[in-house]
């Protein structure tokens, strides 16, 4: 009995050290905590909200690679300091005279490619005032829509916001700022008018995604105009008409031209070009920029 009572006792205390040794091990385990757990995307945010439409096939087809353009630009590259990280990069043209005017214009999701920098040359001319057309992509160009959704999905939001800073203080503390791109550049020209405030006297969207939040639209300094095409099936009559009741919430006003066609028309490199639409609305964004 006594060898069986030791037998006993011995596997209790056995059984118990074992419990004890894996309440320890369950003890000394990291907790969980809120940063080692995956965070969602901020698809609340109007550049992340345009850069999920290269997942979908439909939006790449509607893009398929620009057609080579008649190079008719002028103006030289330039680079300037960027707050915390390589230099900044953008084409520019200056006009005659000492202008602190300055039109900033936003690329597609292609890049700074030569369609964009005909059209600083174009504009510079039209308004006679400085135009820069800010690289975005850091010197990288498209030439697929599989390679432009790359980069425009690897496009980092904190880096542009700050090249767009680092062009305005390049520029000089006199500059004033008009804002327009197209399609991933749309939804920019509506972010750089943000950043640059009361700097910023024009903003011209054409075909890009709004901003929805209505307190960050209560700083905008200026009003906008934008360029809608309605047959567009990414930015559509919807998306439009929140932007419109958005602005109006925000105390903003904005202008909406619109054109039977479609996203994209106004790009005389791409397949949907309308010529038709893409002239009558020059027509209308230089008579808006004049008068700024």
């Amino acid at each position: 009995m006594k060898k069986q009572s030791l037998l006993t006792a011995i596997v209790l205390l056995a059984a118990g050290a074992a419990l004890s040794f894996v309440a320890l091990a369950f003890s000394l385990r990291p907790a969980k905590t809120a940063s080692a757990i995956p965070m969602c995307h901020d698809v609340a945010s109007a550049t992340a909200e345009f850069a999920a439409f290269a997942n979908d096939n439909n939006f790449l087809a509607a893009h398929p690679s620009p057609l080579p353009v008649e190079v008719t630009h002028q103006g030289k590259m330039i680079e300037f300091p960027v707050e915390g990280g390589a230099n900044g990069r953008g084409f520019l043209m200056t006009a005659h005279g000492n202008s602190s005017k300055y039109l900033l214009l936003f690329h597609e999701w292609w890049g700074l490619n030569d369609y964009v920098k005909n059209e600083v040359s174009m504009w510079c001319h039209e308004l006679g005032i400085n135009v820069l057309a800010v690289d975005l992509y850091d010197g990288k160009l498209a030439i697929t829509p599989e390679e432009a959704g790359k980069l425009m999905q690897a496009n980092d939001p904190a880096r542009s916001a700050s090249i767009i800073q680092g062009a305005a203080k390049f520029l000089g503390d006199k500059a004033d700022f008009r804002t327009m791109g197209w399609c991933f550049g749309g939804g920019w020209s509506l972010q750089a008018a943000l950043l640059l405030k009361d700097k910023t006297k024009a903003c011209v969207m054409y075909y890009g995604m709004p901003e929805k939040d209505v307190a960050k639209l209560k700083g905008l300094a200026t009003d906008v105009l934008f360029i809608h095409a309605s047959q567009d099936q990414w930015i559509t009559d919807q998306v439009v008409t929140d932007f419109e009741t958005n602005m109006k919430s925000a105390g903003k006003s904005v202008t909406v031209s619109r054109y039977d066609a479609n996203h994209g028309f106004a790009n005389p490199s791409g397949p949907r070009y309308n010529e038709a639409s893409a002239k009558a609305s020059r027509a209308v964004v230089k008579a808006y920029l004049s008068g700024k």
